[in-house]
């Protein structure tokens, strides 16, 4: 894997302009952006559709490959969803020190707002495995907050 410079770092106008969560665990830092996407929800429809970007970066000094996943999704009504399953996007990323991967995916919520919190399962070159932690992050509709 290649390293390479996050969207928020590269040239041109940048989609996301700080990190609204971010975390550090054994090394393993998870930052996350996000994006309200109207040109794909349906409000009528109680559907509002949120894009997040994930930077997961290997800061520490040992290896570490990202294997599972475990979300909790909450909307305003206080429902909520766990999503547990393997990998990111198709992918379960080995992470040498100083090399980042990068994803974005997205959630549904059947409210304006809500918040996602959760873990990556995470594995050392020796076997052990640890919880890296994703902070919680809003997931809220421009102007739906005051």
């Amino acid at each position: 894997m290649i390293p390479r410079a996050p969207p928020w770092r590269r040239s041109g106008a940048p989609l996301y302009r700080a990190a609204v969560s971010s975390a550090v665990t054994q090394g393993i830092r998870v930052d996350v952006r996000t994006e309200y996407r109207a040109d794909r929800s349906e409000p009528g429809s109680s559907r509002w559709l949120f894009a997040y970007t994930i930077r997961i970066a290997n800061e520490g000094e040992v290896p570490a490959q990202l294997l599972g996943r475990h979300w909790i999704i909450t909307d305003a009504n206080g429902d909520k969803e766990q999503v547990v399953g393997e990998g990111v996007v198709g992918h379960q990323p080995h992470l040498a020190p100083g090399e980042e991967f990068e994803y974005t995916s997205f959630c549904v919520l059947k409210t304006p707002h809500g918040s996602m919190r959760g873990t990556y399962r995470m594995v050392r070159e020796d076997g052990s495995t640890f919880e890296a932690r994703i902070a919680p992050f809003p997931l809220v509709v421009p102007g739906a907050l005051n």
